[in-house]
């Protein structure tokens, strides 16, 4: 009887699948947060100091936001759907909104959890909200036995790959909001030739997806499909980033002006995995900091892969990234903790890092 029940499930899966259609999309996310815990960097937790979302010196608390979005206005530009202006500087998009911050926590915290995430960071008085690793269920297969039995045995499915969405909302200097989103993304290998293990990898930034998101947070807060749509297809403007060196010390030379500059490598620095403790747009500062992990350990996080030295019980080593303006062009250079010139070969590394993903 246990037997016939089983096949009678079976078939009744297959008919079920024969009679419907499946809508295929990019993105169709599924949360990895009740699964296997992926091995990444303890960089990647909790910050452990305040870094508001406000123009430096403001307060900003969690209790006062409000949920208050203005009416839907009709678009000014190509790039542009009432509120909401995108910017595009290489590869990198972001949204400048003409609305507080406290306004649109709550509808982004609701966006992510909408499209199938937990967040594994929620913190307002931060400015920066996190998505647990979570897994494009899009790109599965879609062959016969998948259509037919993939709600029955999903658990058998896996992409081999997990993603995760960083969310920082920046006051900008015209009391709007400044929102980025920047994808980290992991990749299970075989560790042997005899594929008997497997463990997690980095894999490349995605910059389509921080698109795709981008596309639907704006369809959250009051754009049209075609809206979204044509302000995300604005075409890319072209900007050189190089790395130069004066008297002795590596720093990145951007042809931007400091204000989309300083926007660029924030963004920079969430998409590369640097937890971001402090900023002062004032001084064109941000204090960083990252963990060193073991470099002969085939699952180590993205900055024992990146710097190749030390070991995960060290403590993170903190750096001043500061950034100068010099008319329509912009020096990014890197700094000890304590704000002096610093030549060291994990301060290279970190310059060309920047300069290599503002490309």
């Amino acid at each position: 009887m246990h037997k016939l029940t089983k096949l009678a499930l079976i078939s009744a899966s297959l008919a079920l699948a024969a009679c419907s259609t499946l809508e295929s999309d990019k993105v169709d996310y599924k949360s990895a947060g009740k699964g296997p815990a992926l091995d990444v960097p303890p960089d990647l937790t909790q910050l452990s100091r305040d870094n508001r979302y406000a123009t430096p010196g403001a307060a900003v608390s969690a209790s006062s936001f409000q949920v208050n979005q203005p009416n839907q206005s009709t678009p000014t530009a190509l790039s542009s759907v009432g509120d909401i202006r995108i910017e595009r500087a290489g590869n990198q998009r972001w949204l400048v909104i003409n609305r507080p911050a406290e306004q649109l926590w709550d509808p982004v915290r609701d966006f992510w959890m909408a499209n199938g995430f937990i967040l594994a960071m929620d913190q307002a008085n931060l400015g920066i909200m996190e998505t647990d690793w979570a897994e494009n269920r899009a790109k599965l297969p879609q062959d016969f036995i998948r259509n037919s039995l993939g709600k029955v045995l999903d658990a058998l499915y896996s992409t081999g790959e997990r993603d995760k969405f960083r969310t920082r909302l920046e006051r900008n200097a015209q009391g709007g909001t400044d929102v980025f989103i920047s994808h980290r993304g992991m990749v299970e290998v075989y560790d042997s030739a005899q594929k008997d293990k497997t463990v997690w990898q980095p894999r490349a930034v995605d910059a389509e997806l921080e698109t795709e998101f981008l596309r639907r947070l704006m369809l959250k807060l009051g754009a049209t499909q075609d809206q979204a749509k044509a302000a995300t297809s604005t075409p890319e403007p072209k900007t050189t980033a190089r790395v130069t060196t004066d008297n002795g010390q590596n720093r990145v030379e951007i042809n931007e002006a400091f204000d989309r500059a300083w926007r660029r490598v924030g963004l920079s620095l969430d998409r590369t995995g640097f937890t971001v403790e402090d900023r002062n747009r004032n001084l064109g500062t941000y204090f960083v900091r990252y963990v060193a992990l073991s470099a002969d350990k085939a699952d180590q996080g993205f900055f024992g892969k990146i710097f190749g030295a030390g070991k995960p019980e060290l403590k993170p080593l903190k750096y001043r990234i500061v950034l100068t303006a010099q008319g329509e062009r912009t020096l990014v250079a890197v700094q000890s903790e304590n704000g002096q010139v610093d030549n060291s070969a994990n301060a290279k590394q970190i310059i060309k890092l920047i300069a290599d993903d503002i490309k």
